[in-house]
């Protein structure tokens, strides 16, 4: 017995809803069965190719339907599916192929071909390359044309890993963290609890693949109900705007700058999009949607990482209550240690670890790291709390200082390496300061080699070449020294001086 697979759930539901629309993308839409043959072929392509148990596919593209085919395809062959992150530059993209290894890599031209580019020649690993947005020779539709529509059957291990998401450098590297059939349907469970996912839901995919908000709020619990996901290749707000109204959303993951670009865009159009469940946004919404009365809209927020699944803890639990976290997932356990180990008391902080059915197998290729971070059976989230009087779970910070700009998660250490690299730069530093738009933005604070002259746009610029993006810092400050503590960048001292703090994303304590 090897227990339920999201395989398994893709077989279920070709039987128990063979009418009901499984994916919408464009002008496609696939019935159950429709998805289950085309995961099936895609499946067969990828074990003529070499891939079994254990191997790995790479997606290297924004979010289309063809993902979906290709993760229930891994998923019943016991492969694993990494969506790397597009907005990524081609030497941080050749990393990540270097690191996973796969045996066979799906690309997208459109808009991301010169960094894919860049990174295919950059890296020594010798794959399989299938373009995912055309359908000529070399390309994933071109070889689709003779596979089989047979199941493969092959007996897959609800323990088997099967989606791989590349956590942001907390230090020096990114890593996969490996989430198993196991934590998927875990997570896809509990989140339906509050959210009221079920088998009418229809959730607009227009988050990014490679951030576990997309799966969790609620791609997987939908999936597993038999709803139905439909997909855009990236975020555009007239796009979404015209989906919700005529597919009768009800759920989609989308951020606060967007929903403002929809409510002033459907002032105009006077669309119809009341079949949209608000969620965690209600207030950002306002009256342009009807209120949320499932636990999620009515509580929302909670405690978690890519590697508990996203949302291990849940203000939704257990109803309102003191910490700003909530209650775990009845599927797990929470506890509060201190340095050595031991359970901390009531109000006491120390560092939030995890157990249970969430918790992801570890990181990929990453033994040490594993080891440190899977001590004595609980996952040490390296993270920050206390437990109030009431059970519930306060989160008090990252032991480790990140930003959140939107959805993205920036690590300081990362930025301030690729500024470092400039030859006018001796030290910089990066903080977080609060931005209208985004919540929060990152401001670098650097000091200069002596007799060297740098301007910020330079500084921006150098970063945004080598670095995703969103990484870049958005203002420069320029000092003639770092002020220290310890022999340490004196961070405190930088967020007093240039009005930084409230990590992570803003959320002051």
């Amino acid at each position: 017995m090897t227990g339920t697979t999201l395989g398994d759930i893709s077989r279920e539901h070709r039987r128990s809803f063979p009418d009901g629309v499984a994916v919408v993308d464009g002008k496609l839409r696939l019935t159950w069965p429709e998805l289950d043959d085309r995961a099936n072929k895609v499946a067969n392509l990828l074990t003529e190719l070499g891939v079994g148990v254990g191997d790995r596919v790479l997606w290297l593209a924004q979010s289309s339907s063809v993902f979906l085919d290709v993760l229930v395809a891994c998923a019943k062959l016991g492969a694993m599916v990494c969506p790397a992150n597009w907005r990524q530059s081609g030497q941080e993209l050749t990393f990540v192929i270097d690191d996973f290894s796969p045996r066979v890599v799906l690309w997208q031209d459109e808009e991301i071909g010169a960094a894919v580019a860049e990174a295919r020649a950059g890296t020594s690993v010798d794959a399989v390359w299938l373009q995912c947005d055309a359908e000529g020779e070399g390309s994933l539709e071109h070889a689709l044309l003779s596979a089989s529509d047979a199941d493969p059957e092959v007996e897959v291990s609800t323990d088997q890993p099967l989606l791989v998401i590349y956590t942001a450098a907390i230090i020096d590297r990114p890593n996969g963290s490996l989430l198993t059939h196991r934590n998927l349907l875990a997570m896809g469970m509990a989140s339906a609890r509050v959210t009221a996912a079920d088998h009418t839901s229809v959730f607009l995919d227009s988050g990014p693949l490679f951030h576990i908000g997309n799966f969790q709020f609620e791609a997987i619990p939908v999936f597993i109900h038999g709803g139905t996901n439909i997909f855009v290749r990236r975020v555009d707000a007239a796009e979404v705007l015209q989906i919700i109204a005529e597919e009768r959303v009800t759920s989609a993951f989308l951020m606060p700058p967007t929903i403002l670009e929809i409510k002033a865009l459907n002032r105009e159009a006077g669309l119809d999009i009341s079949s949209l469940r608000p969620g965690a946004f209600g207030p950002v919404w306002g009256d342009a949607l009807p209120a949320d009365t499932t636990p999620w809209g009515t509580q929302p927020g909670g405690f978690g990482q890519t590697e508990v699944t996203g949302l291990a803890l849940l203000n939704a639990y257990g109803g309102p209550g003191i910490g700003n976290a909530g209650r775990p997932s009845p599927l797990v356990q929470v506890r509060v240690l201190d340095p050595d180990g031991n359970e901390c008391g009531v109000g006491e902080p120390g560092e939030i670890v995890v157990r249970g059915d969430l918790v992801h197998a570890g990181y990929w290729n990453r033994p040490e790291l594993n080891a440190a971070r899977m001590r004595h059976g609980w996952w040490h989230t390296t993270d920050l709390g206390r437990r109030e009087r009431d059970g519930t779970l306060h989160f008090i910070g990252t032991m480790t200082r990140m930003i959140k700009s939107a959805a993205e998660n920036i690590y300081p250490p990362e930025v301030e390496a690729c500024i470092e690299s400039h030859p006018a730069v001796k030290e910089a530093a990066l903080i977080g300061v609060p931005d209208p738009t985004f919540r929060q933005s990152a401001k670098a604070v650097l000091a200069l080699v002596p007799g060297a002259s740098v301007t910020e746009a330079e500084i921006i610029e150098h970063c945004r070449s080598r670095i995703a993006s969103y990484k870049k810092p958005r203002t420069v400050e320029f000092v003639e020294a770092l002020p220290r503590s310890g022999g340490a960048k004196d961070y405190d001292a930088l967020d007093r001086a240039f009005g930084g703090g409230g990590y992570p994303g803003g959320d002051n304590v």
